[in-house]
């Protein structure tokens, strides 16, 4: 049996640690910080699947994100003085329906980028950010600029921060373990060989959209799945929250944590999350010009001292310390072999 390997025994720690969390973690802590971490890290792992694997770095997934969060808002809400559809429906039924709605429009919005790479493609996806702010902005239909309030979640959820923090947790680790899962399959392999090589692939008989498209796609029903939970610990939403600064914020965790690897989607999540929460409120920070209009220049300024000192993100940092140790531990070991094998601490025959 192959023994777990260490980035496993890692991943397995945090897991059963977070899991223990709201045992000894503040109700803040736990119901705002980490709650918060966790639904982004969902959807900033999209990205890093995205750009990591299949060389394409969208700007969309956000929207996709909030495209279910309004759609549950449509569904499920029947407040008269509610904006939006008004339907009424039940809160799971409302869930399938906005996770369908929500896949139909990843695929189509990644049917129409998938010919398109590189800045292009980026410059394509913000275009349907944008775009998505201004319909549910101006379609009073759906939303409004006033968006959508009164969003319960299902009964077994409904005022239970605990049970919603276990949910998202649950959800992250199946996000991860799926799409690491999905990076090992056949299809997995052939979208990293379209990310090095598309014209190469599409030489030896791969259909290049037809995977883009279907790697988007699935992309965008993780990143539903997390805009389904935000909505149900929010309570609302309005197009405000898909706006473009949100939408480079999410690109900004993503960066953060490390585009190119899943895990650095939440450990990127974590660290914009508690700097928003934290940070400004440091004894004396308002002294040397923190305030909250001025919050996205420290954040800029922490993404620019991040990527200096590692382009590949935090999880860089962690490579490249994991490499240091294990250079030294390996050259630590030679010295010692060749120290024992020194005349000096041979037995000679004179000497027995």
């Amino acid at each position: 049996m192959k023994a777990p390997s260490a980035q496993a025994i890692v991943v397995a720690a945090v897991v059963v640690a977070l899991a223990l969390l709201p045992l000894v973690g503040s109700d803040f802590f736990v119901s705002f910080v980490m709650t918060r971490t966790l639904i982004l890290g969902m959807a900033a792992a999209t990205i890093a699947f995205l750009s990591g694997y299949g060389g394409m770095t969208s700007m969309a997934q956000l929207l996709v994100y909030g495209i279910a969060g309004f759609m549950i808002g449509n569904f499920s809400v029947s407040e008269a003085g509610s904006k939006g559809l008004k339907l009424g429906l039940d809160p799971w039924l409302s869930v399938v329906l906005a996770l369908l709605v929500a896949t139909v429009v990843a695929f189509i919005l990644g049917a129409v980028s998938s010919r398109t790479t590189g800045i292009y493609y980026l410059m394509l996806t913000f275009i349907f950010a944008v775009i998505g702010f201004f319909f549910f902005g101006q379609v009073t239909t759906f939303s409004g600029f006033g968006g959508i309030t009164g969003i319960d979640p299902p009964a077994l959820f409904l005022d239970q921060p605990i049970r919603l923090y276990l949910l998202a947790l649950v959800l992250s680790l199946a996000t991860y373990l799926g799409l690491r899962a999905v990076i090992r399959t056949p299809f997995g392999l052939a979208l990293q060989g379209i990310r090095d090589e598309p014209v190469r692939m599409a030489a030896l008989g791969f259909n290049v959209p037809l995977h883009r498209v279907l790697a988007f796609t699935l992309a965008g029903v993780v990143a539903a799945v997390a805009g389904v939970v935000n909505v149900w610990w929010n309570g609302q939403i309005d197009p405000q929250s898909i706006s473009i600064g949100p939408t480079i914020d999410l690109l900004i965790i993503a960066v953060i944590g490390g585009i190119y690897r899943l895990e650095g989607a939440w450990i990127g999540a974590f660290i914009f999350v508690a700097a928003n929460n934290y940070l400004r409120n440091i004894p004396l920070v308002d002294s040397i010009g923190i305030t909250e209009a001025r919050f996205n220049t420290v954040i800029g300024a922490l993404v620019l001292a991040i990527v200096m000192a590692s382009p590949d993100g935090v999880t860089g940092l962690f490579d490249r310390v994991q490499r240091q140790f294990a250079n030294r531990s390996r050259a630590s070991a030679r010295a010692f072999a060749v120290q024992g094998n020194t005349p000096n601490n041979q037995v000679t025959g004179g000497d027995q």
